[in-house]
């Protein structure tokens, strides 16, 4: 008989998906780079100081997670993806977003794979090691990249060269080799805890976004179970003691969304197929649905729900997160499951309608709320 695999002890009760707004002094200086007044030396040192208040904010929320807040990045996927060789981005692909006013158009830079994907250098390496240089004994260094699925699913077969990729098997598996590689070194260097960004899979719960698929020549009801072969692969040589999670996002740019729809469409394989170790869960409003797709989670992984709003400046009630953590608990034991903010502060650069002093608050409302919960945090 098998022993069955223990609970893991990562995510955190109180966790957090990662990115914060950034200060106006960080914003500044990339101005400056920008016009060039300022070189990237320079920038990097404003950086470094910038990240160190940002760990300070996290100590003192007595969030034990600890990220860097992502800002050496512009958003939170390109700045990663365009490091690895093969991969180029170009012009702008106009994008619109929901509030809960009205809409926003977004047009981040179109990535295009223009050569065989390979990993030439560690990506996130050296700003792991100040990241890991800087944070209190109490905090675990969580360092968040985007999903291997980025590359694919907005473009489809179109933004992937067919001259060096005349079959899409030989691209999933150079990009699961590349994340391969890039794990080993952050590995290498002591990083045990990492987060998955990935919008697809959030996306393919959404009838529009399932019809874009369709559109662009993709079966919506076989892509979750390609991309969870293509993060299995790419995850496949991690440590044992490394905790790798998904976020699981919808959509975030200056508190606007692009997706709505609850987990049903994606939930038995994204809960039994897909090898990771938690789930970070939007579930701030309607648009993310019913708990009910939880009931696929398996006993050994933790599910964070993502109850507070990253998005809107309103704080949440510590009765009415007990009381959503408890329905939901009606399908996944109490036992495997955390809170977080639904999504990051600042996944784009841009940030979120709402104040630092908001950010902070919301921060402390997790920890106050998991140590009501579950006595930790």
């Amino acid at each position: 008989m098998t022993a069955e695999k223990p609970l893991a002890t990562l995510p955190f009760r109180a966790d957090h998906v990662g990115s914060l707004l950034r200060p106006l002094p960080l914003l500044e200086a990339r101005d400056k780079v920008a016009a060039s007044e300022l070189d990237r030396t320079a920038l990097r040192k404003v950086e470094d100081e910038a990240i160190r208040a940002a760990v300070r904010l996290q100590d003192e929320t007595g969030i034990r997670s600890c990220t860097d807040g992502e800002y050496r990045r512009t958003y939170f996927h390109i700045d990663f993806l365009e490091q690895l060789s093969g991969v180029s981005t170009q012009g702008g692909m106009t994008l619109s977003f929901h509030t809960h006013t009205g809409k926003v158009d977004f047009a981040p830079p179109v990535m295009r794979v223009n050569g065989r994907v390979e990993h030439v250098r560690s990506i996130q390496g050296p700003d792991f090691e100040f990241l890991k240089s800087v944070v209190s004994p109490r905090q675990t260094p969580k360092v968040s990249i985007p999903s291997p699925t980025m590359l694919h699913f907005r473009g489809g077969r179109a933004a992937i060269s067919s001259e060096v990729y005349p079959d899409l098997e030989g691209f999933f598996a150079d990009v699961a080799t590349a994340y391969q590689k890039e794990l080993r070194s952050l590995a290498a260097l002591g990083c045990r805890y990492v987060q998955l960004d990935d919008t697809n899979l959030a996306y393919l719960c959404d009838e529009h976004m399932r019809a874009g698929a369709r559109d662009r020549g993709d079966d919506p009801s076989e892509l979750p179970r390609r991309y969870a072969k293509l993060i299995n692969a790419a995850i496949a040589d991690k440590p044992k003691d490394m905790t790798v999670c998904v976020h699981l996002c919808r959509g975030n740019f200056k508190s606007a969304w692009a997706a709505e729809g609850g987990y049903e469409p994606v939930a038995e394989v994204l809960f039994n197929e897909l090898n990771v170790d938690g789930y970070f869960l939007e579930y701030d409003d309607e648009r993310s649905g019913g708990f009910a797709p939880l009931r696929f989670v398996p006993k050994a992984k933790r599910v964070v729900l993502g109850l507070v709003s990253s998005k809107l400046p309103q704080l949440e009630s510590k009765d009415s997160l007990r009381k959503r953590i408890d329905e939901a608990a009606r399908y996944v034991p109490l036992d495997q499951l955390c809170l977080s903010p639904q999504c990051g502060f600042s996944s784009t650069v841009h940030g979120n309608a709402i104040t630092p002093e908001v950010q902070s608050a919301k921060l402390r409302l997790v920890v106050e709320t998991a140590q009501a919960v579950w006595g930790e945090a």
